[in-house]
């Protein structure tokens, strides 16, 4: 199961920053960031804790919204 959210997850230095807390949270590989989509969509693959997703990114100055 895929969900999807809508990040200000802006470039592969935004991602570098984001990558060890969505490594943690919903694990290694099994996410992705489309920065070519203006609502920088990023993909979880399988099932994630919502709220520690937006937590965790929130941390490092980072924000998702369920689509």
């Amino acid at each position: 199961m895929k969900k999807q959210f809508k990040s200000n997850i802006m470039c592969n230095s935004c991602i570098s920053k984001v990558t060890p807390i969505l490594n943690k949270t919903v694990g290694e590989g099994k996410w992705s960031v489309d920065l070519k989509d203006p609502k920088r969509i990023l993909t979880v693959d399988g099932v994630a804790d919502e709220k520690a997703l937006a937590e965790g990114l929130k941390e490092v100055g980072y924000k998702v919204e369920a689509l």
